[in-house]
């Protein structure tokens, strides 16, 4: 299992919310148009076959960018979720650190 940023820029609203519905549901949100995928390459190629589906290739972007198996993992500014909120669907590496 691997961490990919997947993001998108899509011109229009309807294509913009079937993609960010799908997306919703296979990736966790970490920004608009952001999300952070879990998963085997064999898993992100299907997820992202399915989101070309979607889009329109003359005017939509959609990206996926592998994350490094070990690497700084850094979050800055406001957090997705509030304090003392965790999502258990986040691999471990990218659950909030206990203050020291």
């Amino acid at each position: 299992m691997r961490d990919y940023i997947i993001c998108y820029d899509i011109t229009c609203p309807r294509r913009l919310g079937r993609i960010h519905r799908y997306l919703k549901r296979h990736a966790c949100a970490v920004q608009y148009s952001v999300f952070l995928f879990t998963g085997s390459p064999e898993q992100l190629e299907r997820c992202l076959e399915y989101l070309q589906r979607l889009m329109d290739p003359r005017s939509d972007d959609i990206r996926a960018y592998p994350l490094p198996e070990r690497g700084l993992r850094l979050c800055l500014g406001n957090a997705t979720l509030p304090d003392g909120i965790h999502w258990s669907g986040l691999s471990a590496a990218w659950q909030p650190q206990p203050q020291q």
